[in-house]
């Protein structure tokens, strides 16, 4: 028997793990009901938790041009060259204590610079000379005058301190109508993807570890011998409450037709007697 189950254990890898893949996914397809159940609570856990307790943020940009005529019709190579170098020192300027500062003294917002910094993204649009100052906040109102006074923030005090021309506003912020996040699709498949997978990876673990027999192929795979009966699972305390009705109720027949003899056999003497009469 050792002999065998190390020969067993000798066959090649491919052809176990084909059959071991196979009989996964016979596995999944019998534990459906629990795949499918898993994708849908995992999707409306995650739709519940999205709407009730991610709060929507929106987003608004203003946008800056860095280049700016010399004189006032004319604009020359040296402005473009200029206007190139200064978008990266417009974008570090931007974000500087005293611009920020000044912005929530103007707007008499209740942040602070570090609050303020993580809302506003700077930079520069596809290596073109235009900045897209973009600002993030639960208020939409709040992001576009934010956006919009760091673009004025931009005319009015960074030519002082560069000693350059003043850039002109591209485009000012408008009020967005639509939240930029959370995004309820992606929420949603990612909740109910994670929670399927999850399941499945539960499933799998407890596949892998249940090394029982259900069946005489399983016994004849690890083995390598054809079992020569099976004997069906039951209990046996309800197979012996069984067997005890049965021969209750054997017996109790029995009785019966002992019963029913003797009637049918006085019956037949009460009838000859009285032929002899």
């Amino acid at each position: 028997m050792q002999e065998q189950t190390e020969t067993i254990q000798m066959r090649e890898q491919g052809d176990e793990m084909e059959m071991d893949l196979i009989e996964l996914m016979y596995y999944f397809r019998s534990k459906l009901v629990w795949i499918i159940s898993a994708f849908l609570i995992g999707a409306t856990a995650m739709g519940l938790i999205t709407y009730f307790c991610i709060t929507p943020k929106y987003e608004a940009w203003s946008k800056i041009y860095m280049v700016s005529a010399s004189s006032d019709s004319i604009v020359n190579l040296t402005d473009l060259n200029i206007g190139d170098s200064l978008s990266s020192d417009y974008a570090e300027l931007l974000k500087t204590r005293p611009v920020f500062e000044e912005t929530i003294e103007n707007l008499k917002l209740a942040y602070e610079y570090d609050e303020l910094l993580d809302m506003v993204d700077i930079s520069t649009v596809n290596d073109t000379r235009i900045l897209q100052v973009t600002v993030e906040s639960a208020d939409p109102k709040e992001a576009k005058d934010i956006a919009n006074e760091l673009a004025d923030q931009s005319v009015s005090k960074l030519p002082e301190l560069m000693d350059t021309s003043t850039p002109n506003i591209a485009e000012y912020a408008i009020l967005p109508e639509e939240p930029s996040s959370p995004s309820y699709v992606l929420n949603i498949m990612a909740g109910a993807l994670i929670f399927m997978l999850s399941v499945m990876a539960v499933l799998t673990f407890h596949y892998m570890t249940d090394d029982t027999f259900k069946s005489a192929e399983d016994v004849e795979s690890a083995f390598g011998i054809m079992p020569l009966t099976v004997i069906p699972e039951s209990d046996i305390g309800e197979l012996s409450e069984k067997n005890e009705k049965h021969i209750r109720k054997n017996s109790r027949f029995k009785r019966l037709m002992i019963k029913a003899g003797f009637k049918r056999k006085a019956k037949e003497e009460k009838n000859r007697g009285n032929k002899k009469r």
